[in-house]
């Protein structure tokens, strides 16, 4: 891609940080698309990856004897903060944050938009994705299991996107907006709603 990542990681969570300025106390305990956590939680989980480095990452998984959930777990807690207000005032002062665990820079800015989703389609916010970040991370995901599995998932499938230039495998065709596929790759089954074509039904499945 021809644009430095960070800008395009800063811009996500910049947008995320203004969505949620006016949420309601009720939308805030709504149950994400990450399994067992709440909108809350996951923007907790957003600004703890934003804050650890490589070093304070592999001391906590050392700490956590390689339980990576409860690494997870744990990091999360420490940002949850004592309420809501203060759970978005942590995540605000990460936006400019370029601070990561040891993952590659595309994985950073596919967990901001997959969590921003996570955070999103539950409590009925819109967003428009600029096209260059979500075919960056849709490329990304469409070749890799680093973090989440999603090159298994899409394996013997042709995606192709209707917004952007996304496209990419081949066997029954899954259509439809690139952040679509993108969710669908990792796993959020609600996304292939959104999504045409035969191999719909067998990508459903997979999630």
């Amino acid at each position: 891609m021809t644009t430095a990542v960070w800008p395009l990681i800063h811009a996500e969570r910049a947008a995320l940080a203004a969505d949620l300025a006016d949420l309601g106390d009720e939308q805030w305990t709504t149950p994400s698309l990450c399994a067992g956590l709440s909108v809350r939680e996951v923007l907790a989980h957003m600004t703890a990856a934003a804050s650890l480095n490589p070093v304070r990452w592999l001391a906590g998984v050392i700490r956590c004897r390689f339980d990576f959930d409860q690494q997870v777990a744990t990091r999360l807690a420490e940002h949850l903060g004592s309420s809501s207000a203060d759970t978005l005032a942590r995540f605000e002062q990460t936006v400019t944050s370029t601070t990561s665990p040891p993952l590659p820079k595309l994985a950073m800015l596919g967990e901001t938009i997959v969590h921003a989703e996570d955070i999103r389609r539950p409590v009925g916010i819109g967003h428009g994705y600029a096209t260059e970040a979500v075919t960056a991370v849709a490329r990304y995901y469409a070749g890799s299991d680093q973090v989440v599995l999603a090159k298994g998932r899409v394996a013997g499938l042709r995606l192709a996107a209707t917004d952007g230039p996304f496209a990419t495998g081949s066997g029954p065709l899954v259509s439809g907006a690139t952040v679509a596929l993108v969710m669908a790759m990792t796993g959020r089954g609600m996304y292939c709603e959104d999504l045409d074509g035969d191999g719909v039904a067998t990508l459903r499945a997979r999630c």
